[in-house]
């Protein structure tokens, strides 16, 4: 039932792992140290969230599936929100997409007030 998340967060990974060597190597010179810094935070997130997502299926015999399920939705959503509009804004400039990362956060957060609701609640609401 989780298995999409597992693909999701291994493909996450391997993404922010590419993104972080290429923050680190190719844009070292042409990114100003604050937007490096902001692309860096984008490559961090989006890691954290890619782990979480492939520990997902590992609490499903302690937690509610579908809350799970609403977790892993709010990571994804999180990671392409909040990651995707900083590497755009650091990237190419595109100032339109910056509120964009407050709603990733929201995501990010709800996601994990959900999974926190799911261990306190239960598997079966107990």
């Amino acid at each position: 039932m989780l298995r999409p998340f597992l693909l999701i967060g291994a493909i996450t990974a391997l993404t922010s792992v590419i993104f972080g060597a290429f923050g680190a190597h190719a844009l070292k010179g042409i990114l100003s140290a604050s937007q490096l810094t902001a692309y860096h935070t984008a490559v961090d997130y989006q890691f954290y969230h890619a782990l979480a997502l492939l520990g997902l299926p590992a609490l499903q015999q302690y937690v509610n599936v579908k809350l799970l399920k609403i977790t892993g939705l709010c990571f994804v959503l999180g990671t392409v929100l909040f990651s995707g509009s900083i590497y755009l804004l650091t990237l190419l400039e595109w100032g339109f997409v910056g509120p964009l990362t407050p709603l990733g956060g929201a995501c990010f957060m709800f996601g994990w007030g959900s999974l926190i609701f799911g261990i306190a609640k239960g598997r079966y609401g107990e």
